[in-house]
């Protein structure tokens, strides 16, 4: 048996509490918030997307940095493992689109109860920060707490108000680790367009979304984004936001496709049965139903078709150029949105140093590391957790 002590109470520091007492160890659990699990508890809009319940190929997929590295992790404690887990509480799930998984309450704070439930004989301590640690034969902790084993579960820089300020960061170089360049990921797109403004509040559902730079397409996937004041957010612009974090320069793009379910053909055919609809109409009076509401201006001032014009003096060019446009819409990026916006960070302590086998440290025995504090992220969909849960849980599955 040894004394473990886990520093940070959120997804990762939970599981790599529970598996290191399941293991029969004497467990610390250290968190400076007032509650555990902050950041998981805003987590899917407040409903938890606790994992995605696809095959560990898909996971290993969708990990955008050094995804050889999780393949033992995510062969020890899969997205089966962590669903049983919450289950075993009481806690039932479901499976919605895209094989994302959440509590069929809709509510984050049962996942977490349901943690806390499997952290029974778990010393838990909370209010408390932990601002230096020493190691001689043992790691002390603020020269109060001393053990064998120390796991740090900080996390990132993301939503630093739910206490993910770095502070792994800055443990793990006192101890002779590298960290690689950080930044903010699966965050909001700030846009040049000044017409975006204009759009805010508009939420777009089944699109296709393209990230694009230099003609090349970076990304593209069909599903749902939100127009904001600032520029764009949404699913789809977060997923796109990974491929562009450790990269932003000049010359990014999006392309929004507003009719994925119509070639250029089909939808021509579907205008022309608008146009013959309201022929009558000026141009600015045809599109409702084809468009929403308050796309329709920006549509309109795009085409360079005069709003009155009459439908039925539209010529064929115009026509066309207004298909092209619903298809391919799109809209310069200017930056990313900072950490406070960011649901993870990319970048992170240098996997190289660290044993993916059992997240302890190659540098210095009996040193753990588990979850965002490591250089690993996943695009959306409730990756990004089961890298939380699959870290915490060889870590302190691996201590006697």
């Amino acid at each position: 048996m040894s004394k473990v002590i886990v520093i940070g109470g959120g997804a990762s520091g939970m599981m790599a509490a529970i598996a290191a007492k399941n293991n029969g160890n004497e467990v610390t659990l250290l968190e400076k918030n007032e509650k555990l699990g902050k950041k998981l508890f805003i987590t899917g809009k407040g409903r938890c997307n606790l994992t995605n319940a696809s095959d560990i190929n898909s996971h290993m997929n969708n990990l955008m940095s050094n995804p050889k590295f999780m393949y033992s992790a995510f062969n020890a404690f899969n997205a089966d493992d962590i669903v049983a887990l919450i289950e075993e509480s009481g806690v039932k799930t479901k499976v919605e689109r895209g094989n994302r998984v959440f509590p069929k309450s809709d509510k984050s704070s049962d996942v977490i109860k349901a943690l806390k439930k499997h952290l029974d004989c778990v010393d838990v301590v909370l209010n408390y920060e932990v601002k230096n640690i020493t190691k001689d034969e043992q790691f002390k902790i603020n020269d109060e707490y001393v053990c064998d084993a120390l796991i740090i579960a900080t996390g990132g820089l993301s939503y630093k108000s739910t206490g993910s300020t770095g502070d792994g960061f800055k443990f793990a170089k006192e101890f002779g680790h590298q960290t690689t360049k950080t930044y903010p990921s699966l965050v909001p797109f700030n846009i040049k367009e000044d017409y975006c403004k204009e759009l805010q509040g508009l939420s777009l559902k089944n699109v296709t979304l393209k990230l694009i730079k230099d003609d090349k397409v970076l990304y593209e996937e069909l599903g749902e984004m939100l127009f904001t004041h600032f520029g764009v957010s949404g699913p789809l612009v977060l997923s796109a936001s990974s491929f562009v974090a450790d990269k932003m320069e000049d010359g990014y793009k999006i392309s929004i496709d507003l009719k994925p379910a119509l070639d250029e053909a089909t939808l021509d055919k579907r205008i022309l049965r608008d146009f013959d609809k309201y022929k009558n109409k000026n141009f600015n009076n045809s599109l409702s139903d084809l468009l929403p509401k308050k796309l329709i201006p920006i549509i309109i001032r795009l085409s360079g078709i005069d709003e009155y014009k009459k439908v039925n003096e539209i010529t064929k060019e115009e026509r066309q150029k207004l298909v092209q446009l619903i298809k391919n819409l799109e809209f310069n990026i200017d930056s990313l949105r900072g950490y406070d916006e960011a649901i993870i960070t990319k970048g992170g302590i240098d996997v190289k140093e660290i044993n993916p086998k059992t997240m302890e440290s190659k540098i210095v025995p009996g040193l753990y590391f588990v979850g965002e504090v490591l250089d690993l992220d996943s695009l959306t969909g409730g990756y990004n957790l089961q890298l939380a849960w699959s870290t915490g849980y060889v870590a302190g599955n691996s201590i006697y």
